[in-house]
């Protein structure tokens, strides 16, 4: 089987309209196959990361969307190698939320009760509305580790935060 090249392409500015629409219309152009994103808005700021295979290299690919380069947005495109795009096999996907008042730490300390129990986070989402701080994260939990266990450490640290944390299984393939 032939090895298709991969890129990481990364797309930050203030927003706009188009932005996702002109992205992908010149990698299409260029053959380039758009296989992984993530795209949001956070406070007025647009923030894409993508992954995309084809032919086109890091440069060829960088010139065809120098157009969004308009002094509001930057643009980075860089290969990645094999052992870059390697598909975590966590047996065990959870869902990690947070909600509580805002305070200093909370991302830290949860993020650090997962990293110490072995757990990948894979995505991380959070929101500050008013007071309510929100947290969302996808986790990969290692077969040797007992869930309840790793619940009980972040239900405590929760405690100490004075936020809520609940854990919950995800089906990877319902995301």
């Amino acid at each position: 089987m032939k090895h298709v090249p991969q890129l990481a392409i990364t797309v930050l500015g203030h927003d706009r309209p188009g932005i996702i629409a002109q992205t992908a219309a010149a990698l299409a152009d260029l053959g380039m196959n758009l296989e992984d994103s993530s795209m949001t808005l956070l406070r007025g700021h647009f923030a894409m990361t993508l992954v995309c295979s084809g032919d086109a290299d890091a440069p060829t690919v960088e010139e065809a969307l120098f157009p969004l380069v308009d002094g509001s947005l930057d643009v980075s495109v860089r290969s990645l190698s094999d052992s870059d795009t390697a598909v975590s096999s966590g047996a065990r996907t959870v869902l990690v939320s947070v909600h509580g008042g805002d305070r200093l730490g909370i991302v830290s300390r949860v993020a650090g009760v997962i990293g110490d129990a072995g757990g990948n986070i894979t995505d991380l989402t959070t929101r500050l509305a008013g007071g309510l701080y929100v947290l969302a994260a996808e986790v990969d939990v290692p077969d040797g580790i007992e869930l309840d266990t790793f619940t009980a450490q972040l239900a405590q640290t929760g405690q100490l935060l004075g936020v809520e944390v609940r854990v919950q299984p995800l089906d990877r393939d319902e995301l």
